[in-house]
């Protein structure tokens, strides 16, 4: 086993420095060299070699967009993390970003004058990161709460005997999505493959903070025959519509009289999350109960296993993304290797399997 060699890009002196003295701290990762702007940065990568490289947006001379197209034309395979900052430009940024091929991103913290606080989120948030994507090169075993181990037979789950078997005939009235790491290049793909008369209303958590949601939603608006909005309290479910949930609120659904309407709350983090899966699965399942079709794409941890466990007891279905479609196969890949899904599917054919499924008993 090495070092995990990093690659810090960044043009001010004080984040490049709390960044370096954080991920120095763990034993399991090296900086092997710094840079203050992109075009520094693409001179240093074949000198150093690195494993992975850590991308502010906002630089002179040469941004982070402009980087990361360039790396990604000279090393396709590097993975790359950008550092954006909180805030509406950068959530934008960040997408673009994402679009262009960037591995996935973590936010600035919004006052790097607090270094333990700063330093604290680089653990949190962007150490895992690192180390999931190049546990493999680096020949390092990652936690079993950040990736499973792989299941015995890849993409043939058993499902549960306590689980009745799916019935062919099966309606559904709701789809509910969650997805994580690598889900907004994931849903670009899924949501133009959707019709726009879809039969039943669409529920979603992408794990993102506040401004990222509401610009995820209009660009998935602008990519599909779907109309897709953040949530907002109140709003009532519709065939055809998308709903995601906001950044830093969890959303559930609730029944009022012959209709079912959003609510949004700041209850605790679940599975270190806010917005998080598990409390809309469960919000879901409890008006919907065995007319709940689920599907879980790519994703760090193992946030939507509970609440697929609910969906399957009260006889709903469940969809999740396979292994080599994921950027990380972790929420699906515990989901699958629980017995809970009942299709394990690359990324490609997921549409086609919701559109069937929804079809049933509506011909």
């Amino acid at each position: 086993m090495r070092k995990i060699r990093v690659l810090v890009v960044d043009d001010a002196v004080v984040v490049r420095k709390i960044v370096t003295d954080t991920l120095s701290g763990d034993p399991d990762i090296e900086v092997v060299a710094t840079a203050a702007n992109g075009k520094i940065a693409l001179q240093k990568i074949p000198q150093i070699n690195p494993d992975i490289l850590t991308l502010d947006i906002e630089m002179p001379e040469m941004d982070g967009l402009e980087t990361l197209a360039e790396a990604r034309k000279l090393y396709p395979t590097l993975p790359i993390i950008m550092f954006s900052t909180l805030t509406e430009r950068g959530g934008a940024k960040t997408l673009e970003a994402l679009a262009l091929g960037a591995t996935d991103y973590v936010t600035k913290p919004a006052n790097v004058g607090s270094v333990s606080v700063a330093m604290q989120r680089i653990r949190d948030e962007l150490i895992p990161k690192i180390k999931i994507f190049c546990a493999k090169k680096a020949g390092l075993q990652t936690s079993s709460v950040i990736v499973p181990k792989p299941a015995a037979k890849a993409g043939t789950p058993t499902v549960k005997p306590s689980f009745a078997k799916a019935s062919p005939n099966q309606k559904f009235d709701i789809l509910a999505i969650g997805v994580s790491t690598g889900g907004p290049n994931a849903l670009a793909e899924l949501f133009p493959t959707l019709p726009g008369d879809l039969p039943v209303p669409i529920v979603l958590v992408q794990h993102m903070p506040p401004f990222f949601t509401k610009l995820l939603a209009e660009r998935l608006t602008a990519k599909s025959p779907l109309e897709v909005q953040e949530g907002k309290a109140g709003e009532k479910l519709e065939p055809g519509k998308a709903w995601i949930a906001p950044g830093d609120y969890h959303m559930v659904l609730e029944k009022k009289g012959a209709g079912v309407y959003l609510q949004t709350n700041q209850d605790p983090q679940e599975n270190s999350c806010r917005p998080a899966v598990d409390p809309l699965f469960r919000s879901v399942v409890e008006i919907y109960g065995a007319k709940t079709l689920a599907v879980i794409l790519t994703g760090m941890g193992q946030d939507g296993l509970r609440g697929c466990e609910q969906i399957k007891q009260a006889g709903g279905q469940v969809i999740v993304q396979d292994e080599q479609s994921s950027v990380v196969w972790g929420m699906p890949g515990f989901v699958a290797r629980a017995g809970l899904a009942d299709e394990v599917l690359p990324l490609n054919q997921v549409g086609q399997k919701i559109i069937a499924k929804l079809k049933v008993g509506r011909i």
